[in-house]
């Protein structure tokens, strides 16, 4: 049995990540993820018992090796699989980085109701990397397999506690962009007091080898790559 709050499920680390957060940060992936995301670049973080349990202790002394790589804004940032289903393990985790001025972040989808734990971890946490999966919410029940609404109201909780974040958008051929909706995405972005920052993250299926490994049909076989353009269009639609 794993003690929730002193130990931790991991898939993987990345020590030197110049792309999940401000500066160099040091990246955990935390194994098991509740939503079914027919693009997955990290189809293996969905079991929820897979993995590596790490007591945290562990895992500070990990952090600590890398911290003259993060003097320049940089710190940890938390991703997966879905970090938020391991809420007391990163209390736990965050506490510690509070002790050592060490910055945190948390890539999450925000589809997760707003508990006291979840309450106390984003007090916790100095900026949330928020993946918008669909604003459009019959086009994300398709794409993820569960409503929208839920992370919709994990970023307005966000905003309105004065927690920063970055919205970021996987820009997806015949799904997630469509004129319409990317213009409801920006008009929501624009309702948000604390957003730093907003990304679009141009669809790839690097990650479908995964899926053949672990013989799963990926769905997205069809699916095209977007171009510079259709990137373009979006940035341009979003204002960014």
């Amino acid at each position: 049995m794993i003690d929730v709050k002193n130990q931790i499920r991991i898939h993987s680390f990345e020590s030197l990540g110049a792309v999940d957060g401000p500066g160099i940060r040091y990246v955990i992936f935390t194994q098991g993820c509740h939503l079914k995301c027919k693009y997955c670049q990290n189809r293996d973080t969905w079991d929820m018992n897979s993995g590596k349990v790490y007591n945290i202790q562990d895992i500070v002394e990990k952090i600590e090796r890398y911290v003259p790589y993060m003097q320049f804004e940089g710190g940890i940032t938390v991703s997966g699989g879905e970090p938020l289903l391991q809420p007391d393990a990163l209390i736990t985790l965050f506490k510690e980085m509070k002790k050592r001025n060490i910055n945190t972040a948390i890539d999450t989808s925000g589809n997760m109701p707003i508990t006291d734990k979840i309450k106390e971890l984003i007090d916790l946490t100095d900026l949330f990397l928020l993946d918008i999966k669909c604003i459009n919410d019959e086009i994300c029940k398709d794409l993820v397999g569960a409503s929208n609404k839920l992370e919709l109201e994990f970023a307005r909780y966000l905003s309105e506690n004065g927690k920063d974040m970055w919205i970021r958008q996987v820009l997806i051929p015949g799904y997630t962009d469509k004129d319409e909706d990317l213009i409801k995405l920006r008009e929501f972005i624009n309702s948000l007091k604390t957003v730093k920052k907003v990304e679009i993250l141009p669809y790839h299926n690097l990650g479908k080898f995964k899926w053949d490994n672990m013989n799963v049909p990926y769905e997205f076989e069809n699916v095209k790559v977007p171009t510079n353009e259709e990137v373009k269009k979006a940035k341009e639609i979003l204002g960014i």
